[in-house]
């Protein structure tokens, strides 16, 4: 029995991959993404959006776990599977659960962020969940969002950490360093922003290790 996991860098994949998991990255190429999904459907048990997150409610922090009660994209309010929800509730008890927000676009600034939380009421976003909720309510299967902040509701990303996503969620660095020798003002935000990163990557291995076998999954033992 599998699960696919939907992400968006190759190194959430890196650290996600194992036994009864397929998974999958977006790297902001949503049609890519949900054709992709739509093929690997068939036989799974179901589908898991897994990965890093920028907060919009105030107080996340870089680490901290977020875990879906619906996935709201634009009007859309999709829900997650109550069983799976609650299991991952579980084994992630620190995790803040509530509406996570998919949308087709990095969200960048600050003010961004909390005029997204004025309007939706969604406590994080990112760029794969709404694409993965879709593909599950298609095809009939189980869906659960599970998340882990990078950035924080406050911060801004500098324009070099908007650039360095590839469409095969690799990381761009030649994109990075002519953002900074354009503007290299951004350094110290830059640096500041890596190692906020850095904190989500190690919360979401921890994480992987503690949801063991299919994510959390109920329909995998």
């Amino acid at each position: 029995m599998t699960i696919l996991a939907v992400t968006g860098l190759k190194r959430e994949r890196r650290i996600l991959a194992g036994p009864g998991v397929e998974v999958v990255t977006g790297g902001g190429d949503h049609a890519r993404l949900e054709m992709t999904l739509d093929r690997l459907a068939a036989g799974m048990q179901g589908i898991i959006s897994i990965g890093i997150a920028g907060g919009l409610a105030r107080g996340l922090r870089p680490g901290q776990w977020v875990l879906a009660n619906a996935v709201r994209h634009g009007d859309d309010m999709l829900p997650t599977d109550p069983e799976w929800t609650e299991r991952l509730t579980s084994l992630l008890p620190q995790a803040t659960r509530g509406v996570v927000l998919g949308v087709d676009a990095i969200v960048a600034t600050a003010a961004q962020k909390a005029a997204l939380l004025g309007v939706t009421g969604a406590i994080a976003v990112d760029m794969e969940s709404h694409v993965a909720a879709r593909v599950a309510a298609r095809h009939g299967l189980p869906f659960a969002a599970a998340r882990v902040i990078s950035d924080a509701a406050h911060r801004t990303l500098p324009p070099a950490a908007r650039v360095g996503m590839r469409r095969d969620g690799s990381v761009d660095l030649r994109a990075v360093l002519r953002s900074l020798l354009v503007e290299p003002w951004q350094l110290p935000a830059l640096i500041r922003t890596g190692l906020e990163a850095e904190r989500g990557f190690r919360s979401l291995l921890r994480g992987y290790r503690s949801l063991g076998a299919g994510l959390g999954s109920p329909n995998v033992s």
